[in-house]
């Protein structure tokens, strides 16, 4: 019975989650602080949801596996994020894709849920493809590349900061309920995925 009332009690909440963090069209791409590109783009990353949860479970993900992977995390993703911004700020304005953001959040969350053990060069590889993937989409439509590289240079520092306190603390947790905690977690990035696939999925057959 109480796991009855904690599911029907999750899905509301999950539902909800999904609700924020569906993108929509990029059209004005940033949003201006008044105090700097550099704080542009570090608001940009802060409240684009589907960023922040994917570089917040990979940070996760990759502070359980140990210090060697949270600092390879640290520093590939951002360098990644920031390469892949400076590409996709040569391209013309493109809408997100909620296929691709359910993608990263489905494979992450899965990840982080299941504790995944891999090796310290697949740690990198999928770093760097989470990175150039969500930096292409942050820097398409943002103009030239020399005009937007503060606004990316903000987004980079964004991540780094939060890649370093999540990867930091995962790699402290010793009790195992702790670890279960951040695991469970894990699974409802990965669910908010599954269900921000099938309501883009349902979008498209109207």
């Amino acid at each position: 019975m109480k796991r009855r009332r904690l599911c029907r009690r999750s899905v509301p909440a999950v539902a909800a989650w999904v609700a924020a963090i569906c993108p929509a069209a990029a059209e004005a791409h940033l949003n201006s602080t008044g105090m700097g590109p550099l704080y542009d783009g570090s608001l940009h990353f802060l409240t684009s949801p589907e960023d922040l949860v994917s570089a917040l479970a990979l940070g996760l993900w990759a502070g359980l596996r140990g210090a060697d992977h949270g600092r390879r995390a640290l520093f590939v993703l951002p360098s990644a994020w920031l390469l892949g911004g400076l590409l996709g700020a040569t391209a013309a304005a493109t809408p997100d894709s909620a296929v691709g953001s359910s993608f990263w959040l489905l494979l992450l969350g899965g990840l982080l849920a299941a504790d995944a053990k891999v090796s310290l060069r697949l740690t990198t590889v999928l770093a760097a493809c989470v990175g150039l993937a969500h930096g292409y989409a942050n820097g398409a439509g943002m103009g030239a590349a020399w005009d937007a590289a503060g606004a990316l240079l903000g987004l980079g520092a964004a991540v780094f900061v939060l890649v370093a306190l999540s990867a930091a603390f995962a790699t402290s947790l010793r009790a195992p309920w702790t670890r279960i905690a951040v695991r469970v977690a894990g699974s409802w990035i990965a669910a908010s995925g599954l269900l921000l696939l099938g309501w883009s999925m349902r979008s498209g057959w109207r």
